[in-house]
């Protein structure tokens, strides 16, 4: 068996060359005057580290704002064209009103009641309240009603002599319209009066 000398070997000396393990008066009274702190160049890294990230919180909630504001914008401008889109199909639709008017004032003007083009009138103007109907389009009923400035327009009044009639539709000049429960066009009307 052999045995080593372990005394016969070099001693390992290590050389620390790390600020803070330097050896010597120098390095001790460099880490006494800092009196622990860390080195210059790191407290800058931090410092540096810390404006960073606060400036990115900032752009991060500056992004999260305007991503809420141009949310808030689409939903404002999608009311805003829906609105106007409701606002021009109302439009074209009144327009169209006069045309179911005239159908009307051709039925009542006929003198023939079995006549075929009266038939043929009668047709048509169904088939156009038909067109309306599916566009949400109902005729509102007047007669008979009591009157509101809501739905109705009075054109003239009518002298009564029963008492339950008075402020009530008794004829109507010019059929009113609605959509839905919004009116479209009021109905012209004779409203009774007692006279």
């Amino acid at each position: 068996m052999l045995f080593v000398d372990e005394t016969d070997e070099p001693p390992v000396r290590v050389v620390d060359r790390r600020w803070w393990a330097q050896s010597g008066a120098t390095a001790a009274g460099d880490r006494e005057d800092r009196g622990g702190r860390k080195p210059t160049y790191v407290e800058d890294l931090e410092r540096r580290l810390a404006d960073a990230t606060q400036q990115l919180h900032t752009y991060a909630a500056d992004h999260r704002r305007a991503l809420e504001e141009f949310e808030q914008a689409k939903t404002r401008i999608r009311r805003e064209v829906g609105r106007d889109a409701d606002r021009g199909k109302r439009a074209v639709l009144a327009e169209l009103l006069d045309v179911i008017d005239n159908l009307d004032r051709a039925i009542a003007s006929a003198t023939d009641p079995e006549s075929p083009l009266l038939r043929g009138v009668e047709l048509v103007r169904d088939q156009f309240l038909a067109k309306l109907a599916a566009l949400g389009v109902t005729r509102v009923n007047a007669k008979g009603q009591p009157f509101d400035a809501h739905r109705h327009e009075a054109v003239s009044t009518e002298p009564v002599t029963d008492a339950s009639q008075e402020g009530v539709v008794v004829r109507v000049v010019r059929e009113g319209y609605a959509i839905g429960d919004e009116p479209l066009r009021p109905a012209s009307v004779v409203v009774g009066i007692r006279g």
